[in-house]
């Protein structure tokens, strides 16, 4: 009985360890021309911005709580209902950006490239929660055009379901739904990176080095230049849990 128990075990934990052998490898990205956009120690560069939808609570006076705290830009909502973006002053066309998140489980928030002061983009989804979704493509005051993903998160961020209920834009999921507790760490800081060229743009989107999202805009939403902005969502009580990102650097992308 115990050489069965053993034998058991044993298939057990090589069938875990050819499940973590199928994960995809990350990329091996060139870092030369990378810029810090932020400093780790202040919002210079940056400011509030209370234009868009999600500061209606406030009257739109004020675009949550963007504060820096152990070299990482922290937002929440500033009173419970009250969200906004924290956008850079500095414009840009082609880039590609990389930083690292580690938000509470529950906040709704975005990576917004190309973004106007009032909030329109192409967003990088950071929708960290129930159902949400992490970079996928959606359209922030576009109509929600685009609207494209690969997986939603399930009860929770330790887990998702693959396919999403969104159309994909012809890109799968590279992570299995059995992988993603392999694949993601909830609470460690994890690099996300997004690209944007052209217009209508093409946009591509990874995941801690994989690549999770490939798209091509059918029609040009938006002017060629604008700010890079991080969100933090209008709706519900979030002032006592927080987005936090830090290490910002983008390369600009020569035409």
């Amino acid at each position: 009985m115990r050489f069965v128990v053993l034998m058991t075990a044993v298939a057990f934990t090589a069938s875990l360890a050819a499940v973590r052998a199928e994960l995809p490898k990350p990329e091996k990205f060139d870092d030369t021309g990378f810029v810090k956009i932020f400093d780790g120690e202040t919002l210079k560069g940056w400011k509030v911005s209370a234009k868009t939808g999600h500061s209606r609570t406030s009257k739109n006076e004020s675009g949550g709580k963007w504060v820096v705290e152990k070299g990482a830009i922290v937002g929440s909502q500033d009173v419970p209902g009250n969200g906004g973006i924290v956008i850079t002053e500095k414009e840009y066309g082609d880039f590609e950006i990389a930083l690292e998140m580690n938000n509470d489980d529950g906040p709704d928030s975005g990576l917004f490239l190309r973004s106007t002061d009032t909030g329109k983009c192409y967003q990088a989804m950071i929708d960290y929660h129930k159902g949400g979704n992490l970079m996928g493509i959606y359209g922030e005051g576009l109509g929600g055009k685009p609207h494209v993903r690969n997986f939603d998160f399930g009860k929770d961020v330790t887990e998702i379901v693959v396919p999403s209920k969104q159309p994909d834009g012809g890109f799968k999921s590279p992570v299995k739904a059995e992988e993603w507790k392999d694949f993601w760490k909830p609470g460690e800081w994890n690099e996300l990176r997004a690209r944007i060229e052209g217009n209508p743009p093409k946009l591509t989107t990874w995941i801690k080095g994989v690549k999770f999202m490939e798209y091509t805009d059918t029609e040009k939403r938006l002017g060629d230049k604008g700010g890079i902005a991080l969100q933090v969502h209008g709706g519900g009580d979030y002032t006592k849990q927080f987005v936090r990102y830090r290490n910002i650097r983008v390369k600009e992308l020569k035409k």
